[in-house]
């Protein structure tokens, strides 16, 4: 059945007449009269008993109005739903992140966005491997690359730019490095061999300073950002450490203000089919307005 001859026999049951069903839908009475027959024909059976008074449902017609009155409505009903997730901000929304920004960045700011968005049901899942977004595992990522799938929509945030710290205990203790060969003597924290950063390069540190291929012997492995970042916190030694981090503890101080380790970029992912989507717009916002806040 024609949807649109569906839509006139519609409006015609409703009126009562081709010409006022005509006058409703900008169409001429014997347009409305030619699609009704029409559809009487494809179904091989009356709809309207004609009178000189007017129109009168027959039983096929009245169930048939029933049937395409039930899917007007859920139709509308449907309508308005997807309007108003467009226009309003709810529902679920699930947000990945890796550990150490998750925990030490995002966790903490999370509380001002539910204030702002109370209908919003967030879920904030932490984890250093990649969660399939086109598989609805999480509805946005922030991720330390770009994304290679093709149906995923990037934003940059921000760069992310190493630097090396120490906790101030650890500097009364051991001094202050004034040099990149200073090092040897220090206690470096880095990942262990067999963890799988979220980029590559994070253990710079242990080359800084020396020949290519030449290494220093790390105090401590770990197998997280988040976990060098408590590690050099608790004064066990030195750590190379992206600068966001800096910003949220006071009880870090900068070593070697010249070195500079990696930087990369840090991304807003979401799939396409989300493009419209009210409440992963006004996250992406809040992550940008935070940001901003920061700098």
């Amino acid at each position: 059945m024609d949807w649109d001859k569906l839509r006139i026999f519609h409006a015609v049951a409703d009126a009562g007449s081709f010409t006022h069903a005509g006058e409703s839908l900008n169409l001429s009475q014997s347009a409305v009269s030619r699609q009704v027959s029409a559809l009487e024909d494809s179904l091989n059976a009356p709809l309207f008993h004609r009178h000189a008074r007017g129109l009168i449902l027959t039983e096929q017609g009245e169930e048939l109005h029933r049937t395409v009155g039930d899917v007007f409505g859920k139709l509308t009903a449907a309508e308005a739903r997807i309007r108003e997730i467009k226009e309003r901000p709810q529902g679920r929304l699930r947000v990945t992140s890796t550990v150490a920004f998750g925990s030490v960045w995002l966790v903490p700011r999370v509380h001002k966005f539910l204030e702002r968005y109370p209908d919003i049901d967030l879920s904030v899942v932490l984890a250093d491997t990649e969660l399939d977004l086109s598989m609805r595992q999480a509805e946005v990522a922030i991720r330390m690359m770009p994304p290679t799938q093709h149906d995923l929509i990037q934003r940059r945030l921000i760069t992310m730019r190493h630097h090396v710290f120490a906790a101030p205990d650890y500097l009364k203790r051991y001094g202050m490095p004034k040099t990149a060969t200073d090092l040897d003597e220090h206690r470096i924290v880095v990942y262990g061999e067999d963890a799988k950063p979220p980029v590559r390069s994070l253990n710079w540190l242990l080359e800084a300073g020396h020949a290519p291929g030449e290494r220093r012997r790390p105090a401590l492995q770990v197998n997280s950002a988040y976990a060098i970042f408590r590690a050099v916190q608790s004064g066990i030694g030195l750590g190379g450490l992206p600068d966001f981090m800096s910003s949220e503890a006071s009880n870090l101080v900068e070593v070697l203000p010249e070195l500079r380790g990696p930087s990369y970029e840090l991304y807003f992912v979401y799939p396409e089919e989300l493009r419209l989507s009210k409440r992963v717009a006004v996250f992406r916002d809040f992550l940008l307005d935070q940001i901003e806040k920061g700098r």
